[in-house]
């Protein structure tokens, strides 16, 4: 018991607050608002840490999903590299590297020594027999121009695409390997390299010169088959880096959700963390972008010129990460329509005004329905009653399909934010249409 015959009330203030002098009622204020302060530095502590590993996990996110997505997805594989068998810079270099490994195991000087044994046999002029071996370079171009019009012919046919998506769907396997460091087939690692093999091009080839009269070519040897991809001595590092991405590619981008909706829920102001964790994860995707051109500068300077050519390697890099840079700008679009979402409803003068107008127009638009005998009833107050949760289960339903929507694009998101505002339209005008004589709806 206390002096003054009071009950204590534990930490909160007396139930008599007479009892209190003013002095320890401003001392218990005081305690108070320093007990909300920390509690508040707490809070802002922890939103500020989750947001923080959001912003960090964000680009692994997107690299590890398509990098999950390249190794795991056959048909995403094959429709990222369909593309290479179409390109011209791709289809030069092809034809230019198979033209002169055909061309090089052609024994052009000893056809010149046996047309001049030929001919010396024949009794020839000496000056004719010693002027035949003038005929090598001639010979030589000659067979370089028919073998590389018969080679780009193949090449830039629809059988040899065909081909082409034929052997990397059946080469994905190989891929696989060749990311985790075991590649053995197709595509393969050698040294510093990534290579794939195009031996079943050579023989095509092999045969559409047989067939253009050119016999001796089914006696050409086996030549160089492959062509360098990647050359860089960081592949180590990099299929050890893909390895770890592959593993994380389906649970980063959950981590990542799970971090910023934690971020937000344990915010003060749920409304400006959602803001600011979309605004830094947009941030993040940019950054993200601007690390692509930069490595794409990266990797041509690895590639020598007589690796592969500068306009295929980059045609070559752009098909591989086109899809890359798709999901980064689709989440960059998201992240801004998320942050433009908690923006208009907030209190600003310009949310203020967007929301009076959609709101008058909706509210006239339901009344003139009203007032034209297409009452919604019960029904439509129900709606205008709880317009709050029709609303927000509409906006959790857009989330839920872009996220189990399977490589969404920014065209996606543009389809899901375009149905999303329309059914809320119609929900708003539906709510509107209940009555005629009731003041117009909430914004």
């Amino acid at each position: 018991m206390s002096p003054s015959g009071a009950v204590p009330q534990g930490p909160g203030p007396p139930a008599d607050d007479h009892a209190l002098t003013p002095d320890e009622r401003n001392d218990y204020a005081r305690l108070r608002n320093r007990e909300a302060m920390r509690h508040r530095k707490l809070r802002y502590a922890a939103t500020s840490v989750l947001l923080v590993l959001a912003f960090v996990l964000s680009p692994l996110a997107v690299v590890a999903t398509w990098a999950d997505s390249q190794v795991s997805d056959t048909d995403r594989y094959v429709q990222t590299v369909a593309p290479l068998a179409r390109e011209p810079a791709v289809q030069n270099a092809v034809t230019d590297r198979l033209t002169h490994r055909v061309v090089d195991n052609v024994d052009v000087n000893g056809i010149t020594d046996a047309l001049s044994n030929a001919l010396s046999k024949a009794g020839a002029p000496p000056g004719v027999v010693d002027k035949s071996h003038l005929l090598a370079g001639p010979l030589k171009n000659a067979l370089t121009t028919a073998v590389h019009d018969v080679v780009g012919k193949v090449v830039r046919s629809d059988q040899f695409a065909q081909l082409w998506d034929d052997a990397n769907r059946r080469a994905h396997a190989a891929l696989v390997k060749t990311l985790t460091g075991e590649g053995n087939s197709a595509v393969q690692a050698k040294g510093d390299a990534v290579v794939l093999d195009l031996g079943t091009v050579v023989d095509k080839v092999k045969q559409k010169l047989v067939d253009e009269g050119y016999e001796k070519a089914a006696n050409i040897p086996d030549v160089d088959k492959s062509i360098t991809l990647f050359q860089t001595d960081k592949l180590d590092d990099a299929q050890s880096g893909m390895r770890l991405l592959s593993v994380l590619g389906t649970w980063l981008p959950v981590t990542v959700i799970a971090l910023a909706a934690l971020a937000v829920w344990a915010a003060p102001s749920h409304r400006v963390a959602l803001i600011c964790a979309a605004v830094g994860i947009a941030v993040m995707m940019v950054v993200l972008l601007v690390g692509l051109v930069v490595a794409r500068r990266i990797y041509l300077d690895s590639v020598p010129p007589t690796a592969l050519p500068t306009d295929a390697a980059t045609a070559v890099y752009d098909t591989f990460v086109r899809f890359l840079r798709n999901g980064t700008r689709t989440v960059l679009v998201t992240a801004v329509v998320v942050a433009l979402a908690g923006y208009l409803y907030g209190p600003g003068r310009g949310a203020r005004f967007v929301r009076s107008v959609t709101g008058r127009a909706t509210g006239a638009t339901g009344r003139a329905m009203a007032r034209s005998g297409l009452r919604t009833g019960a029904t439509g107050h129900w709606l205008e009653t709880h317009r709050s949760w029709t609303t927000g289960i509409v906006i959790a339903a857009a989330a839920v399909t872009l996220m189990l929507w399977n490589y969404p694009t920014v065209a996606c998101v543009a389809l899901v934010l375009g149905i999303t505002l329309l059914v809320l339209a119609v929900l708003a005008v539906l709510g509107a249409a209940s009555t005629t004589d009731r003041a117009a709806p909430r914004p």
